[in-house]
């Protein structure tokens, strides 16, 4: 008795957080499908008419097209590079151990602890007079900060990989390149998928970085547009009925990657970290 009483009570805990955390989910998708006046009168209603002219027209006055192409290019460029070179400089560190390699790796791990609100304004300033106060500097940017945690997962994992498997590679022929490539990264393949989803959901959703880098650009990310939205249409009353179904349109292609990649999460932080 008491152990199925323990068992309900975890149970309502569980769907009361997942409630919970469902709730602004919810609210955002019932008001994207709604007039201006149906927001304001009920916003926890169900919209009376579903339609999809509210998301159409915040494509066109929000300009979603041009940001959902700059965003995804900056997403895939950012991950691409923050991946090459955290799993190469990882791989090497755990093959060629020295003092060097573990002054690196704890230099590479304590970096995670500085909050980028410290380095920003330099940052900023090193970049702009370097010229790239752009969107090339952003994905260096990127490619920058993710490099820290992406190279402590992979450096836990490449451990637990026998140097036995490259030394056969490295007698049948393969070059350095080849180990890598054709050897290594395939074997990295769960911690690689926790990369991309940590480090792609951050760069996606971040707003910050983008608004510090190209803030002043004609073209901008999804984020930056759902702000200066915001910002524009603020002057004359907020207009919920482009404000959400915008909002809706840039969270969900990361639910969806989320969703489908969510079972990698655990085994690559695990495999990385704890092995």
């Amino acid at each position: 008795m008491k152990k199925n009483t323990n068992s309900y009570l975890r149970y309502a805990v569980i769907t009361i957080m997942a409630l919970f955390t469902l709730f602004p989910v919810v609210f955002l998708v019932l008001n994207s499908f709604k007039s201006q006046t149906e927001i304001v009168k009920s916003p926890m209603a169900f919209p009376q008419n579903f339609s999809f002219e509210y998301i159409q027209t915040a494509i066109e006055k929000i300009n979603i097209g041009s940001s959902f192409v700059l965003t995804l290019v900056i997403t895939v460029l950012s991950v691409a590079l923050i991946i090459l070179v955290s799993s190469a400089a990882a791989w090497m560190m755990v093959r060629f151990k020295s003092k060097l390699s573990t002054v690196l790796l704890l230099c590479f791990t304590a970096s995670m602890l500085i909050p980028f609100q410290a380095i920003m304004y330099p940052l900023i300033s090193i970049f702009d007079n370097m010229g790239l106060k752009n969107v090339p500097g952003l994905i260096l940017m990127y490619g920058g900060f993710g490099l820290s945690m992406s190279l402590f997962l992979y450096h836990g994992f490449i451990k637990s990989i026998p140097a036995s498997l490259e030394e056969a590679a490295i007698i049948d022929g393969a070059s350095p390149f080849q180990v890598y490539f054709k050897v290594i990264m395939p074997l990295l393949k769960p911690t690689t998928m926790t990369v991309i989803i940590l480090n792609g959901m951050w760069i996606w959703n971040d707003y910050l970085l983008p608004f510090l880098v190209i803030g002043n650009s004609p073209i901008k990310t999804l984020t930056l547009s759902v702000y200066f939205a915001k910002i524009e249409s603020g002057q004359y009353g907020n207009s919920w009925d482009l404000i959400f179904p915008a909002v809706l349109i840039t969270i969900t292609p990361v639910i969806l990657m989320f969703l489908f990649l969510q079972k990698n999460i655990i085994k690559g932080i695990a495999d990385g970290a704890v092995k």
